[in-house]
């Protein structure tokens, strides 16, 4: 292997979703997430959720790239963090939300999926 130095550093600086409705997600992610929202804040093409880490977290509707097509993703795009595995499945079950996976146990382990609006499959995980 090349041991160069590569001008890339090693952290993922921000997850983009592709969505069909910005102003619609703003507000399921903003409310998925606990965070206060406002539609005057949304202007399209993109959106960035005001999330508390170091990656950041941006919709995108595309509004500027007319052939672009909606692909939603059937595999997990990234995953949200809790503390509490069942306290955070019983709160998407109770928001109505569609989880595609069931909660799976591997020791101490634990994570199940879902999806949002526009049919991408998430993950929450306790790791």
């Amino acid at each position: 292997m090349n041991s160069t130095v590569s001008p890339i550093a090693c952290k993922v600086n921000n997850v983009f979703i592709h969505v069909s409705d910005l102003k619609k997600s703003a507000e399921w992610y903003s409310d998925l997430l606990g965070l206060p929202f406002n539609k005057e804040e949304v202007n399209s093409p993109v959106y960035n959720v005001p999330v508390t880490s170091e990656t950041g977290l941006t919709l995108d509707d595309h509004t500027f790239d007319p052939g672009f097509k909606l692909k939603p993703s059937n595999h997990v795009l990234f995953n949200f963090f809790v503390q509490d595995i069942d306290e955070a499945y019983q709160f998407i079950k109770n928001k109505g939300i569609i989880v595609v996976k069931e909660i799976e146990r591997i020791g101490d382990f634990a994570y199940f999926n879902f999806k949002d609006l526009d049919g991408n499959v998430l993950m929450i995980c306790n790791c």
